[in-house]
């Protein structure tokens, strides 16, 4: 999958004003329409992996929150969601090739950032359709072990190195005694 960057997440926002719209967080579960987005963060993350490389990439995160003892309601219109972005992004530059996330939970379902897969249109609906972030190896990604190859190579450990034993032995003529007086 795909992730979707900020620029494409706001531009079909844009695109669709007049839509209502909706979450869907797991099959058949969706976000109760009396949400509401309570925060926009940017989070610039800078990771070194497995196998000793460096990682940087930003990603755009959207909070959705849940009032106890919400009525049940229409979820906000699009444009409603776009004043909130405007709002943010007065005060905040928004990396337009971040990665977008949505953040969100309930008492059934943690609290956890999902990725939206597929922005939905439907009737007065754009639904978002979530997917919840997987954990990967990088190393596997660039085409590496990871300690999944036939050699048993691992990009989790120190390059090997050969170490190379010499005696120290000292031939006795050439070795101080006590009371010899080389020392």
């Amino acid at each position: 999958m795909e992730p979707i960057d900020w620029k494409t997440f706001k531009n079909t926002l844009l695109s669709h004003p007049d839509l209502r719209l909706q979450f869907k967080y797991a099959e058949d579960k969706f976000v109760d329409p009396a949400y509401h987005i309570t925060e926009i963060k940017q989070a610039p993350i800078i990771s070194v992996d497995c196998g000793g490389v460096l990682n940087q990439w930003t990603e755009v995160i959207v909070q959705l929150w849940v009032p106890d003892g919400a009525e049940p309601t229409e979820a906000m219109k699009v444009s409603k969601a776009l004043s909130i972005i405007d709002i943010v992004e007065k005060l905040l530059s928004l990396d337009p090739f971040a990665t977008v996330k949505i953040e969100f939970g309930n008492p059934e379902f943690h609290t956890r950032q999902m990725f939206p897969k597929e922005m939905i249109i439907a009737d007065e609906i754009m639904l978002v359709d979530l997917r919840p972030d997987a954990v990967q190896c990088k190393a596997i990604s660039r085409g590496g072990s990871c300690g999944t190859s036939n050699s048993g190579e691992e990009c989790c450990t120190p390059a090997k190195t050969k170490v190379e034993l010499k005696s120290l032995a000292v031939a006795a003529e050439t070795s101080c005694t006590p009371g010899s007086g080389c020392c």
